[in-house]
């Protein structure tokens, strides 16, 4: 039989906030917590957007499928206490599968808080074999025909397709997105004015800052705090095309 032979490199090292310099191992160094610690750790006043990652191209038994979200629902039923959480996966079947499971996971809170599926999709970003995950239209009727209260999509789907934000809308489902250009707050700032619901972003601080121009918390002593929204500005989708036409490197990029 072959033998493998792997070669012996340096230690790998690491420094901690205070300056020290450690071996760095990943027994020790690299574990990673389950979703019950998570649940377990993490303030309760925080929600969770739990993503559900299959293989892209590989086809699922619907019992395979069943196995996996259902070891997912148990440790949400028994450990979220309540925190709003939001699914999303890129995998159809399993989206429309998981919204008929949760209901052997009922909970006493109404409305339930953690009942909410988004389908999570590259809006005709790039081409899959599903047709279902291929554009933004699809993503409606998907959501429409499984109950899905949501849509997640590449940013730059929504700027190719501003005349689909309308339609999503009006089918009452929520649009959130994702991308590297929600961290341009430009990019964030169109959005709003589409109607895009929320944006996903790693630089949570410096776009919250950005934003914090139409989205304005005021407090008045002994009262509660409360949040002013600017109204959105009425544009019309001839307008909203022309916007985006202003930045075209938005969707070029």
């Amino acid at each position: 039989m072959p033998l493998l032979f792997a070669q012996v490199g340096k230690s790998l090292l690491r420094r901690t906030d205070d300056g020290r310099v450690l071996n760095w191992n990943v027994d020790d160094d690299d574990s990673l917590c389950t979703l019950q610690e998570a649940f377990e750790k993490i303030d309760p006043r925080l929600g969770f957007n739990i993503e559900l990652k299959f293989i892209d191209h590989a086809v699922y038994l619907t019992r395979d499928l069943t196995r996996a979200l259902e070891a997912v629902l148990k440790v949400v039923y028994e450990h979220a206490n309540g925190r709003p959480i939001i699914f999303s996966t890129f995998q159809p079947d399993a989206a429309q599968l998981l919204r008929k499971l949760q209901t052997a996971y009922p909970t006493t809170c109404s409305p339930v808080p953690w009942n909410q599926v988004f389908f999570l999709t590259t809006g005709g970003t790039e081409t899959s074999d599903d047709v279902r995950r291929n554009s933004l239209d699809e993503a409606i009727k998907l959501c429409l025909a499984s109950g899905l209260q949501g849509i997640v999509s590449d940013v730059k789907g929504v700027f190719r397709n501003p005349s689909a934000v309308p339609s999503i809308k009006a089918s009452n489902l929520s649009l959130l997105t994702y991308g590297r250009l929600n961290n341009v707050p430009e990019a964030v700032y169109l959005q709003h004015l589409m109607g895009v619901d929320g944006v996903i972003v790693d630089l949570v601080e410096e776009i919250t800052e950005a934003v914090s121009d139409f989205i304005t918390p005021t407090s008045v002593a002994g009262e509660p705090r409360q949040v002013k929204v600017r109204a959105r500005p009425n544009f019309s989708q001839r307008e909203l095309s022309f916007l985006l036409k202003l930045v075209p490197e938005l969707v070029q990029h």
